[in-house]
């Protein structure tokens, strides 16, 4: 290469040099153009998280392309940024693949600020005070449940794949708790949005939205990350049909569901006003894709593990028999008299890890964060996994037992550590609705049925899938029947 030319590309990667800013957290070295993107198994980051973390520390840097990011690991730092600073850290990226399928709309990736709060408060009012019409929120769960139990009553004696069961049941809980309806299993319309919505959280976190996040000037080419726009404008047609659907026999000021309250809401509001219909159309699909997947893939891996562990199987059902017996059907309220059922769905949260990096946060402003500046709009990481794993914080870090929950009495407890939705003011506001679905769905059928692991599936393999959730691998249950129906 001629001098002057050698010179040329000198400069040039000195111009692209990413410039770390003063008292950063350490991380390794960025490469022009492509920030840290050759450092990370792309397919599945975490166990690159964990060394970097073992080299640099519990807070470090990377850099997506140019974008710096800062990675936090374990309950102290990840405390202190989401909720000692959560006015620093609450902020969401709006450069990054999934912003930019949201649009800064919703609730989810919507940016922190007062739009932001005045849909969070109007989503944690309407789903709190969910006595809405005839049917409170555990009446829905529990006529959904109806359907779920008569869909593994078939399978009494055989083989059942799980995988789209439980998927089935949490979307059509969250429909009817956003449109009062529900769809038959294996109904056309519920096939096709589970599976544009499934299709959609296995891209974002995946290798094609790493590579959208990270080098802006491949996003308008054919590439595979095309598809969450078509999957997404797909899914806003749908949902803006429901919509028109439900207006049809909607009476104002006599809400039957969620939309309806939010219909009841623009009523009252001035065009000025953050509450619009495009922020509807977002906010059910943030509300249906969140509440789908992350509930069904916990009961897929609690099951999993109750099959693998027969003896846990069985103390739950002798808890659950002796606390419902003469009742028709849980309620919520028998948690508080089920410490070791409640021990082991909590555990199967733990274990399930089911959102690994949260949803990517962004600070507001600049700020510090355990000795280190943080500048604005630097995007932040809660590697929530690592805090569900923590040593110290568990006394049985790395293995499926329920006594990580119960104290030295039997009695349920909850550590401090337990953080499956996140932390701060951008917990997940579903919650509750998450709760009361993995305790109905999962004493109800344990109550009801023995689930075993089929003889001719070999070991069972407890390594899930990567993905904005985490993901069991597909595996099939055996059923057996305990209890004759009229005793349920």
């Amino acid at each position: 290469m001629p001098f002057s030319a050698g010179i040329c590309v000198y400069l040039f990667f000195l111009l692209i040099r990413i410039q770390r800013p003063k008292n950063f957290p350490p991380g390794p070295r960025p490469m022009p153009i492509f920030g840290n993107l050759l450092h990370l198994n792309i397919r599945n980051p975490l166990k690159d998280f964990e060394m970097l973390a073992e080299r640099y520390g519990n807070v470090y840097s990377l850099y997506l392309g140019r974008n710096p990011v800062v990675v936090l690991k374990g309950l102290k730092a990840i405390k202190e940024a989401l909720v000692t600073k959560s006015a620093d850290f609450s902020g969401r990226p709006q450069n990054l693949l999934v912003s930019h399928i949201t649009e800064g709309k919703g609730v989810i990736m919507a940016d922190y600020g007062p739009a932001w709060k005045e849909h969070r408060r109007f989503a944690l009012m309407t789903l709190r005070n969910f006595g809405l019409g005839k049917q409170s929120m555990e009446n829905r769960i529990l006529g959904e449940i109806e359907h779920l139990v008569a869909k593994v009553e078939k399978h009494a004696g055989s083989i059942l794949n799980p995988q789209t069961l439980f998927h089935d049941a949490a979307s059509n809980i969250i429909y009817l708790v956003l449109f009062g309806t529900r769809y038959e299993y294996g109904h056309e319309t519920l096939k096709k949005y589970i599976s544009m919505v499934t299709e959609n959280t296995k891209i974002f976190n995946g290798p094609w939205s790493m590579i959208y996040d990270t080098l802006p000037l491949v996003r308008s080419l054919p590439l595979p990350f095309k598809k969450v726009f078509k999957n997404n404008f797909l899914l806003k047609k749908m949902t803006i049909t429901m919509i028109k659907e439900h207006k049809a026999t909607r009476v104002r000021g006599e809400p039957r569901d969620f939309v309806d309250c939010y219909l009841d809401e623009l009523d009252k509001r001035d065009n000025e006003s953050s509450f619009d219909e495009d922020q509807l159309v977002t906010y059910i699909l943030n509300l249906h894709g969140a509440g789908t997947d992350t509930t069904s893939n916990t009961l897929l891996t609690a099951f999993l593990y109750l099959m693998a562990y027969p003896d846990i199987q069985e103390r739950c059902q002798q808890e659950i028999d002796e606390v419902l017996q003469g009742k028709a059907h849980a309620s919520f309220e028998d948690r508080h008299n089920m410490p070791y059922t409640q021990a082991v769905i909590h555990e199967s949260q733990r274990i399930a890890n089911t959102v690994p990096l949260s949803v990517f946060h962004c600070t507001s402003r600049d700020t510090e964060l355990m000795g280190y500046s943080i500048p604005q709009g630097t995007i932040i990481i809660p590697n929530l996994s690592s805090v569900l794993s923590e040593e110290g914080q568990w006394k049985f870090p790395h293995e499926f037992n329920p006594s990580n929950f119960l104290n030295e009495q039997g009695q349920f407890e909850k550590p401090e550590a337990f953080m499956p939705f996140s932390a701060g003011p951008r917990v997940c506001l579903g919650e509750g609705l998450a709760r009361m679905e993995l305790f109905l769905i999962l004493v109800t059928l344990l109550r009801r049925y023995r689930f075993i692991w089929p003889e001719d599936a070999g070991e069972p393999d407890f390594t899930p899938v990567f993905g904005i959730t985490l993901t069991p691998k597909p595996y099939r249950m055996g059923i057996r029947l305990r209890q004759p129906a009229r005793e349920m």
